[in-house]
């Protein structure tokens, strides 16, 4: 391997990706495992140089004070504290690192090399994927988006034709999304693609259901399902290839952090799951995400389109999912991504979006009382998709789009722009 890690467990700090981001600016890849990892799975883990104890206000679970196995101390390598009076190294600190003694750690105890950079950690996963998988054959979940996009791109780089994309249109997909799936990778890219159109299948599913988590659970679960039967037809699939980063793990909850909401990638997996996973982006950030595109050679459009969640539209289209106000979302969607275009905003938001909530308001349409729905405007900016600012976008701009939603969507009557940032609102609505 390539690269020099040091390890982060987690302890209760609400400031581990932060901690993690600051060692990689320095250089070094870091990752963040469970407080309770044993020293078998530790020396698992390739390169380690070092292993940081984060303690933080968290450090209470389940009626008592959380701490590392024991083992971890006889593991071999430099280990140092933070906000954890129960450790048991030399090096104990009461509060967050200055730059200094970071880096005092990092490169003078730990003898870590700055090696950081995403041509190291593309070659390093695509050894990992290669020890993992073998001459066995993966099954990708490619929706399109960034995340899938740079996995996808990853693998046929490891193991060629080894790898079978399956896109899924589970009619939730923004309007022209799987054509355009179908363009890139099938004809653009020559990857094993499957089509699979499963709208009526998943849309039946979600009949009458209007918890968003229950929603999300519905959908991977149904995802899984899809692929289990695709991969019983393809014969030899051993391994399922997700696009899982870390914000969706810390969104999903961890030993020590609530749940937030649950990805469809992590928290709507079922428990007989037939694959082994093959998850090469888990430690990365969105940023970082791109950057991995760019190195391997994706085009600029694939690597900075809009974000989608896996859910797609379903997690949107808020409340018990209708095709009037899916509809309406789809349509909404693509009016405000191509006045965003037009004017540059593409190039300066991070993700911008509509949503159609599950209730109406009166208004007044070709002079008659019409009873219709809103829809609501989302335009973010982040690094890390931890945090979030609203985008101060032009009014003139804000006019244009709400006159032709008006205009050009049914079933709608008023339009709205969110002005909440992250926290403590999250990215999406639900």
């Amino acid at each position: 391997m390539k690269q020099d890690m040091i390890v982060i467990l987690d302890l209760g700090s609400s400031e581990n990706t932060t901690l993690a981001r600051e060692i990689r600016a320095l250089g070094v890849y870091s990752e963040i495992h469970p407080h309770d990892i044993t020293k078998e799975e530790l020396n698992q883990l390739p390169n380690v140089k070092g292993v940081i104890l984060n303690g933080g206000e968290h450090r209470h679970v389940d009626g008592k004070d959380i701490d590392v196995l024991p083992e971890i101390y006889e593991a071999g390598y430099p280990v140092i504290a933070i906000d954890h009076a129960l450790a048991c190294c030399e090096v104990k600190l009461s509060a967050y690192p200055t730059e200094e003694q970071l880096k005092d750690f990092v490169f003078a105890t730990c003898k870590a090399e700055a090696n950081w950079n995403m041509k190291n950690f593309v070659a390093d996963q695509v050894e990992r994927i290669r020890s993992q998988v073998g001459d066995k054959k993966v099954l990708l979940a490619l929706s399109g988006g960034v995340d899938s996009s740079v996995v996808a791109a990853m693998l046929i780089k490891a193991i060629g034709k080894q790898l079978v994309c399956v896109h899924v249109n589970h009619g939730l997909m923004r309007k022209g999304e799987s054509e355009s799936v179908v363009e890139v990778f099938k004809n653009q890219m020559d990857a094993n693609l499957v089509y699979v159109d499963a709208s009526e299948r998943f849309l039946k599913k979600l009949e009458n259901v209007d918890d968003p988590e229950a929603k999300r659970k519905i959908i991977g679960a149904e995802f899984i399902r899809v692929f289990e039967e695709e991969a019983r037809k393809l014969e030899g699939i051993d391994f399922l290839a997700q696009g899982t980063i870390y914000p969706d793990i810390v969104e999903s909850g961890t030993k020590t952090a609530k749940v937030v909401k649950s990805h469809h990638n992590v928290g709507g997996l079922p428990e007989d799951l037939e694959f082994e996973l093959v998850e090469p982006l888990y430690y990365l950030f969105k940023d970082e995400v791109r950057a991995c595109g760019v190195e391997l050679g994706l085009p600029h459009d694939m690597v900075y389109r809009q974000p989608f969640p896996g859910p797609g539209l379903g997690v949107r289209c808020l409340g018990a999912i209708t095709r009037e106000r899916l509809e309406a979302v789809r349509e909404s969607d693509a009016i405000l991504r191509e006045e965003f275009a037009k004017s540059g905003l593409d190039q300066k938001v991070w993700q911008y979006f509509t949503i159609v909530p599950d209730f109406k308001s009166v208004g007044v349409k070709y002079n008659a009382r019409c009873f219709e729905y809103p829809v609501i405007l989302r335009a973010v900016n982040t690094i890390d998709a931890m945090t979030a600012s609203i985008e101060q976008i032009d009014w003139a701009i804000l006019e244009k789009i709400t006159d032709r939603i008006l205009k050009e969507v049914p079933n709608v009557n008023r339009v709205c722009y969110d002005l909440t940032p992250k926290p403590c609102g999250t990215i999406e609505w639900e």
